[in-house]
């Protein structure tokens, strides 16, 4: 009997795994698919997917599976004038390096119609934390393989595609230090948090409770809760092992909830923005608001982040302008410091703090996503949260609604070079390396038929999740594994 069942499991998992291949490949060609009607395409694939796992459950041979998945692919190459086709590891190796260079005259010309400015050049500043990778580190470089930026990111398998959402999905992230469990919010007021291997890959639970749409949401360090801050004027926390809430807490102001973070050495702290541009320290363990943790801007708080150490915070909000904060680890007392303005009148939709990992220093880093077509890079200068540009790379972001979000990827030493992710409106993911002073695009993955709004790794980089504003969550597979 337990043979049989081991048969039947390693049956059923072969064909969950040639349906999710199948899928990958309309999901591949879907950017070309009725390109002035991007709803067919998430309708297209979505009715793909649904069909695809009611015709795994029927018996056909391995032969035939794979013939069909060969044949598919060659009548979509032929529909669309276009040859994605990846067959094994080394084909797609090879065959990035010359994807990388259409996507870069693609970036490239997309640049020049983008008036960038002058940057000026941001001497480097040594200290005695933040480090970055050289030249000379061979051995170091051979721990992530020895392999180039672009072979690293050639991310053009598709693990697997969610639609379990009804409206836009406004945040994905990984769990922390975990390869497969992801969470999802969405503005249909809903969390899922998502099992992607083994596969086949599935949806563990579904939070509802929310009575407005999700903006935001984080794990905890030890990604036994996750907090989420809505419409509704509230934030709540929940058992991420029993999908239940244990908390909620409603916002003095009545405001819609629209940014949220743990503080990072302190996981009964948490910090809140909302849309009447107030900045407040909650202690989620009393569900009081702290004394001295609150502080008001103009416009609305839409993004906020600590730097690694937890002792700077820094908030962006709708006018343009990011602000610092000096956070008190004791007492959450928050400490005014610089106001930044960086495009005035252009919404500050995404911050994200990271420190270099290796042998030389240099300056911790600020990416910002703003609503003025482009992806800004800053230097953090002082303790007060001074900053200053350092790059800054085009995508299309011009909406003040579009809350599209960048990372920085996992992975920032023992590699010369680093990358970013970021979303655009024109349904795009796109990969910049820090370090290219011309040409810095080094991939571009196309599937998604809205705007894409959020971006994740998983610490190893072995996975990219993207989320649309249709609803639609892309989990990638790198296709170069190391």
């Amino acid at each position: 009997m337990r043979k049989q069942l081991n048969n039947f499991a390693s049956l059923e998992h072969k064909m969950a795994s040639v349906w999710q291949q199948i899928l990958a490949v309309d999901a591949r060609y879907n950017a070309y698919r009725a390109p002035s009607n991007p709803q067919f395409r998430t309708l297209y694939i979505r009715r793909r997917s649904q069909l695809l796992r009611e015709n795994a459950k029927q018996e056909f041979s391995p032969v035939a599976r794979k013939q069909y998945l060969r044949l598919r692919n060659q009548l979509l190459s032929q529909r669309y004038g276009v040859c994605l086709d990846q067959t094994s590891v080394r084909s797609q190796s090879m065959s990035a390096r010359s994807n990388s260079r259409a996507t870069l005259e693609t970036s490239d010309s997309f640049e020049n119609r983008i008036a960038l400015g002058d940057l000026k050049k941001v001497p480097r500043r040594l200290t005695n934390e933040e480090v970055v990778p050289t030249h000379l580190a061979e051995a170091s470089r051979a721990l992530v393989g020895g392999t180039s930026i672009d072979e690293n990111y050639a991310f053009t398998g598709v693990h697997h595609i969610f639609d379990q959402h009804k409206d836009a999905v406004t945040a994905v992230r990984f769990a922390n230090n975990d390869k497969s469990l992801l969470a999802c919010s969405s503005l249909d007021g809903k969390l899922s948090i998502c099992q992607l291997t083994p596969p086949p890959a599935s949806v563990l639970y579904v939070l509802s409770g929310h009575k407005a749409g999700l903006t935001a949401f984080e794990w905890s360090i030890s990604n036994d809760l996750i907090l989420t801050c809505s419409l509704d004027a509230t934030v709540r926390l929940w058992d991420t092992a029993l999908g239940l809430c244990i908390r909620v807490v409603e916002d003095p102001f009545g405001a819609p909830l629209l940014c949220c973070a743990f503080q990072p050495y302190n996981n009964n702290m948490v910090v809140i923005g909302n849309s009447k541009g107030m900045v407040q320290v909650l202690n989620v363990s009393t569900g009081i608001y702290l004394k001295g943790g609150s502080s008001k801007s103009s416009g609305s708080v839409l993004s906020i982040v600590f730097d690694p150490s937890g002792r700077l915070l820094w908030a962006g909000n709708d006018k343009g302008y990011i602000l610092s904060f000096l956070f008190d680890l004791h007492t959450g007392r928050l400490t005014k410091g610089r106001k930044i303005l960086v495009s005035e009148n252009n919404a500050i939709t995404c911050l994200s703090a990271r420190s270099w990992a290796n042998r030389e220093a240099r300056d911790p880093l600020l990416l910002v996503n703003c609503a003025s077509d482009a992806v800004f890079l800053f230097s953090i200068l002082r303790k007060d949260g001074s900053l200053e540009l350092k790059r800054k790379f085009p995508i299309r972001h011009s909406s003040q609604l579009a809350m599209i979000r960048s990372s920085f990827c996992p992975i920032m030493s023992f590699r010369q070079g680093t990358c970013i992710v970021s979303g655009s409106e024109d349904t795009s993911v796109y990969f910049f390396d820090l370090e290219r002073e011309r040409k810095a695009c080094v991939n571009k993955l196309q599937g998604h038929s809205a705007t894409v709004i959020d971006v994740c790794f998983n610490y190893d980089e072995s996975l990219l999740a993207s989320s649309d504003a249709s609803g639609m969550v892309i989990i990638w597979k790198r296709s170069f594994q190391t």
